[in-house]
């Protein structure tokens, strides 16, 4: 637990997975995609073909967690924690990374902290991770500190997961429903007085029109972020809207996502005066500003982003 708590509250990683006898456990780094997942297991290995089918269940495993955060290439970390090491030679299976066959995409670098190996054993492992790992092996803990570096562990990795969690939880999709119950009435209101595909009526009700911006009617370019040309355009846009408006306002908050929709819409009307003469209208700049919003926070948090 002392070597899962040096990873988790020092370093950054965060638990994928810890087995209810609390021996084995997994972590990996979110923001940074080259970290290796660190699989850390106490256990007494008394041979070294016990080791090597381990190493082989290590890379399976780690293969299905490859596969779960979509990573191209996964290394993983495997730290054995032992009293003793193997009675028979064991340091050839330690030399070289173990490939898992199915893919080649797997790779597992083992590393063994036991009696009489502690400095070496730290030693390879700091040199692996580029970074200095060593927890003081001192006189043999008691059952209470035992257990009192295991809750602070557990707590600490807690508290991680609860801010990861809450980073979905900055605003409930108020905005998202506003903005798709303005965008229906506006259509049905349209329908009802001229009809939505009536270029008359878009011109009337505030569609995108080169002329009419040229003589001063700049709102032009916020109005026809509500206005839609036809039942399918506003189905479409709209069904884009629940889904991309829901994820990106519960992330970026309430306060953020009326910015980052309304602004993108505008940004491309402003594109569209510049580029087209055509009458537009329609809420897909604003959806695409949404996708980019999502975009940008896959980049930043990739595996919490997969994840969810």
């Amino acid at each position: 637990m002392e070597v899962g708590y040096f990873f988790i509250s020092d370093h950054g990683y965060r638990i994928i997975q810890l087995f209810e006898n609390q021996k084995e456990l997994w972590l990996e780094k979110l923001e940074n995609k080259k970290a290796p997942i660190v699989r850390v297991l106490l256990h007494n290995i008394d041979w070294s073909n016990s080791m090597q089918r381990d190493i082989e269940l290590t890379a399976s495993n780690g293969e299905k967690i490859r596969r779960q955060i979509r990573r191209g290439k996964l290394n993983v970390v495997n730290i054995y924690i032992s009293e003793f090491p193997p009675v028979d030679e064991y340091e050839y299976r330690l030399e070289k990374p173990f490939l898992f066959p199915e893919g080649n995409k797997t790779t597992v670098s083992s590393y063994l902290i036991a009696n009489g190996l502690y400095e070496n054993g730290f030693q390879r492992l700091s040199n692996r991770l580029e970074m200095q790992v060593f927890i003081p092996v001192e006189n043999e803990p008691t059952e209470q500190e035992v257990e009192s570096i295991k809750k602070e562990a557990l707590e600490h990795a807690r508290t991680k997961a609860s801010v990861e969690r809450a980073i979905f939880a900055n605003g409930k999709p108020f905005f998202t429903y506003i903005f798709m119950i303005i965008q229906t009435s506006v259509f049905l209101w349209m329908e009802m007085h001229g009809g939505s595909t009536n270029t008359t009526t878009l011109i009337n009700y505030g569609a995108k029109f080169n002329p009419l911006i040229f003589q001063g009617e700049w709102w032009r370019f916020i109005t026809p972020i509500f206005i839609h040309i036809g039942f399918l355009h506003l189905a479409s846009n709209t069904l884009s809207l629940f889904f991309l408006g829901v994820a990106v306002e519960k992330i970026y908050g309430n306060v953020r996502f009326p910015f980052i929709y309304l602004f993108a819409g505008v940004t491309g009307f402003i594109a569209s005066f510049i580029f087209s003469s055509s009458i537009s209208a329609g809420a897909s700049g604003a959806i695409f500003g949404c996708l980019g919003a999502l975009v940008y926070f896959g980049v930043i948090y990739p595996t919490l982003f997969f994840v969810q």
